[in-house]
């Protein structure tokens, strides 16, 4: 990995670069030199910042598919004392001197921290190659071609770090290859899981090669949603083969906003392809507004934690959930792709008489990793050289709409069918959608399309003298389980006005004589 060292400098016999200099501004002038000329090996620059590319000491393989994975490497940004460390490292700095009977001698100095952080304080350092991203998994540049060769891409600005060793894979695969690829992902290794259709094999598969062909299609991915009726079905195996592919954190889901936004800013400045929320609470509802305005945005701007920065980072990540009995809310259902296992038997860890032994265990092998990933960019590069051939036939996604036709495309190029085709029956899943038409049913039912205030309608939602519900439970509460206030209600009715729920939609008007927003529901037959 390491580049190689430039000739500016005269080299010892130990390796070390002599640098010499002489006042306080001539070491600035002549170490800000040395730094935007590489004296320090594997320097780069990333937005404005020099950093180091450092192996990371200490980050062992990971023992579980729910493990965090980190790359091999690392970009530390040069502070004042790393730069000291480094420079003492791979140079001799020298300034000259006089020895006690007046005679001049060069002597090996520490560059003071305000030389050090003057150094350091430009933003411009146009002779460092930009570094963009390190990755451990090779990808398919804009151009269609794949990175594969180890080491900084010029093309691109990734440095590529492999977990596990990798043979070249050509650019165009032979048909027996192809066949034999096709035939280990999905005769062997995703056999055996208790998929609940077609579908939710092939969204796997898309959500398996989003990270790798990502930089050429250059699409924002929908939210991943790994979703079983019963523990023991293999969910952290599917989210963990991704992640120990590309890298991966595991963080635990927290229904705070605040605190969710905190954890993404954390997490986007660490060199890692997947995240992912593991093993939520069961019956979980993800209706987040932070992670809904995230999966849609190419970048994120946060303040970071304990300082008064506000990073931009590219969101360039998948990022997955695990659970049982998920379900979700709000703006996420649109959001969301699901991938469902049912083993529909008591005891779904007991199971036997898999085509691979052991998964679990299995996959924490990097040479079977790198089985995998072989096989999975032979179908790649299969793909691309038949022109990489998109979809027309998957439904239009909003802002996903861009990457459900490449990976539909890929998918169909293969002849695996199914991908989205579970869409309509995860809408049941929408938390948020469901509570909203059994209400406004309910409504419909009560009063038909009579207006009403939301006064009115609270007042309706008091219990009778008997003690009965009108409304059978479906009336919108508080998180303490009473009724809203007036106000409140109005605002919730307020943000439904033209959204249809199925075959329902809530209207609004405002009365000029009272001066006074009325509400009723129309319900059509033939709405879809």
């Amino acid at each position: 990995m390491t580049a190689a060292r430039p000739t500016l400098w005269p080299v010892d016999a130990d390796g070390r670069a002599t640098v010499r200099v002489g006042s306080d501004p001539d070491a600035i002038r002549v170490l800000t030199t040395a730094v935007g000329n590489r004296l320090i090996p594997d320097t780069y620059v990333q937005d404005g910042v020099p950093v180091v590319v450092e192996a990371v000491s200490g980050a062992g393989d990971p023992t579980a598919g729910d493990d965090d994975v980190s790359l091999p490497l690392a970009a530390s940004p040069l502070r004042p004392p790393l730069l000291a460390s480094l420079l003492a490292e791979y140079a001799r700095v020298v300034r000259t001197g006089k020895d006690k009977d007046g005679n001049s001698i060069e002597r090996e100095v520490s560059p003071s921290g305000p030389v050090l952080s003057a150094v350091l304080a430009r933003r411009s350092w146009p002779e460092l190659p930009v570094l963009r991203r390190i990755i451990s998994t090779p990808v398919l540049r804009p151009d269609g071609t794949l990175l594969q060769k180890p080491g900084y891409d010029p093309v691109t600005g990734f440095l590529l770090a492999s977990r596990a060793h990798l043979d070249p894979i050509p650019d165009q695969p032979t048909p027996g290859e192809v066949a034999e690829a096709r035939e280990f992902l999905l005769e062997r290794f995703l056999r055996d899981f208790p998929w609940r259709s077609a579908a939710d094999r092939a969204n796997y598969l898309g959500l398996l090669v989003t990270p790798i062909i990502r930089p050429f299609t250059r699409a924002l991915s929908p939210f991943g949603v790994i979703d079983a009726t019963m523990p023991g079905s293999g969910k952290t195996i599917l989210s963990g083969c991704v992640g120990l592919l590309v890298g991966q954190r595991v963080l635990t889901w927290t229904d705070s906003e605040e605190e969710l936004r905190k954890a993404i800013t954390t997490v986007l400045a660490d060199q890692i392809g997947v995240v992912v929320f593991d093993n939520l609470e069961e019956g979980a509802v993800i209706g987040s507004a932070v992670l809904a305005r995230l999966v849609t945005e190419r970048t994120w701007t946060d303040r970071k934690l304990g300082t008064n920065t506000a990073p931009t980072f590219p969101n360039d990540r998948l990022w997955l959930a695990t659970g049982n009995n998920l379900r979700v809310g709000g703006d996420m259902a649109s959001r969301t792709v699901w991938v469902r296992l049912d083993p529909d038997c008591p005891r779904p860890e007991a199971r036997g008489g898999f085509t691979i032994p052991n998964l679990d265990s299995w996959i924490l092998d990097p040479s079977n990793q790198a089985t995998v990933l072989r096989h999975v960019l032979t179908l790649i590069l299969d793909w691309t050289a038949a022109g990489a051939p998109t979809s027309t036939q998957v439904p239009q996604m909003r802002q996903f709409t861009r990457w459900a036709q490449y990976i539909g495309g890929f998918l169909e190029h293969h002849g695996i069918s199914g991908f989205l085709g579970n869409a309509e029956t995860s809408r049941e899943l929408d938390d948020d959608a469901a509570e909203w038409r059994a209400f406004l049913l309910r409504w419909h039912a009560l009063h038909g399309s009579t207006p009403l205030t939301a006064n009115d309608l609270r007042a309706s939602a008091e219990p009778t003298w008997s003690g009965t519900d009108p409304w059978a439970g479906s009336f919108p509460t508080t998180p303490t389980g009473g009724l809203p206030s007036v106000k409140a209600l109005g605002r919730k009715l307020t943000g439904q006005i033209g959204r249809w729920r199925g075959d329902v939609v809530l209207r609004s008007v405002i009365d000029g004589d009272k001066n006074l927003r009325t509400y009723w529901v129309e319900r059509h037959s033939n709405a879809s």
